[in-house]
């Protein structure tokens, strides 16, 4: 996951496929839709399909969805199962590039994810790069997909040549190709360790560099409790936050205007401690992705205890020392209406070039009355395309 990234498109048109690269080349001219110019792009995965059906998806939104997944071999081939299998999932998958294409979105196909390294790795060496980079465009094609995700977790040292090396490939062989690397977080004890200058080279070549800004806590040694996803008020044992992950890409030499920040529509469940900056020797992390979506979160957690604010952190969470929810947390961080407004209009504020989402399903409130269903995504709307 991102969690666990951005040619005459007729430059490169292969064999079988010249239909679809003719299709996607009358798209590239086409006029882009509104908010083009500041990405809102959400995460949609074939394992959560069942989650949010196209059909209920408040397209107007985005501007871009990210379809996930297929996964690098390291021969350079792919696989196409999107997490359903080999039938179902390429049937879903081209259901979602339609359906974004039928309300003005465009489609990036997310490759990679978590524990896709070494895929990644074997398919982008300079032996099988041109292959990969063929056969990545023949899934593009043959999808209708206007670019793609390029998920390399985790980029080591070792990962950074080969990765700028897929990117400039991709683009010369097919220049109008979207294309955005999601990227780690910064550690603000160690910010170059992560926001390094080859990602300003990545970015001259890309068109986002999207910063996974949710997850950002853990219990690390030296690490107290933290938020998911702190806009400020990072600390040396709390060091993490939007604003310094932000700023310390921009020190490394990536533009503002292709920077990103992410919102996770997840939260994190702690036992042991009940708020942010805390620390206690039992202290553990049970439950985030996935089991902690915000439609689990609101019809488990938050009609049990008071929401409470940190003015520091511009984030909300739960508190309670009697444990709460089936996974019995005593501190949950998680993202509402109020810290995503508050996220937009930093981005706004920066210059940043927009936001990622993971994921659009775990938002989806099904059982709620229309027009109440997804009002984190209504909330990213109205922050970042006011």
């Amino acid at each position: 996951m991102p969690r666990r990234a951005p040619l005459s498109a007729l430059a490169f048109c292969l064999p079988l496929a010249l239909a679809a690269c003719a299709a996607s080349a009358a798209s590239s001219t086409a006029p882009p839709p509104a908010g083009a110019g500041l990405w809102v792009m959400g995460y949609a995965v074939g394992y959560e399909r069942g989650l949010l059906a196209p059909a209920d998806l408040n397209w107007s939104s985005l501007t871009h969805l990210a379809v996930g997944r297929a996964i690098p071999n390291a021969d350079g081939t792919l696989g196409t199962t999107f997490d359903i299998d080999a039938v179902s999932g390429p049937v879903w998958a081209r259901s979602m590039v339609q359906q974004a294409h039928a309300h003005q979105v465009k489609a990036l196909l997310m490759l990679g994810g978590a524990g896709e390294h070494a895929g990644f790795v074997g398919a982008a060496s300079a032996s099988r790069r041109a292959a990969f980079v063929q056969n990545i465009l023949k899934v593009v094609q043959a999808y209708g997909f206007d670019g793609v995700d390029l998920d390399w977790e985790p980029v080591e040292s070792a990962d950074q040549a080969p990765l700028r090396a897929l990117a400039e490939a991709l683009k010369a062989a097919q220049p109008g190709l979207l294309l955005s690397v999601p990227v780690n977080f910064v550690n603000a004890n160690f910010p170059s360790e992560e926001a390094r200058p080859s990602f300003a080279a990545l970015a001259r070549t890309v068109d986002r560099l999207n910063i996974m800004s949710y997850g950002m806590a853990g219990t690390y040694e030296g690490w107290k409790s933290w938020h998911s996803s702190a806009l400020r008020g990072e600390g040396d044992s709390t060091p993490t936050s939007v604003d310094s992950s932000v700023r310390a890409y921009l020190a490394a030499g990536v533009p503002a205007s292709k920077l990103g920040l992410g919102v996770g529509f997840y939260g994190l469940c702690y036992q042991g401690v009940t708020g942010p900056g805390q620390s206690a020797p039992g202290m553990k992390i049970v439950a985030d992705d996935g089991e902690m979506s915000y439609a689990k979160l609101t019809s488990r957690y938050l009609t049990s205890t008071v929401r409470q604010w940190d003015a520091a952190a511009r984030a909300p969470y739960l508190s309670s020392a009697a444990p709460l929810g089936p996974h019995a947390c005593t501190y949950v961080s998680y993202e509402d209406e109020q810290s995503v407004a508050e996220k937009g209009r930093y981005a706004r504020e920066h210059g940043l070039g927009g936001v990622i989402i993971w994921t659009l399903g775990q938002g989806h409130l099904a059982g709620k009355p229309a027009g109440q269903r997804d009002p984190l995504l209504d909330a990213v709307k109205a922050a970042f395309l006011p």
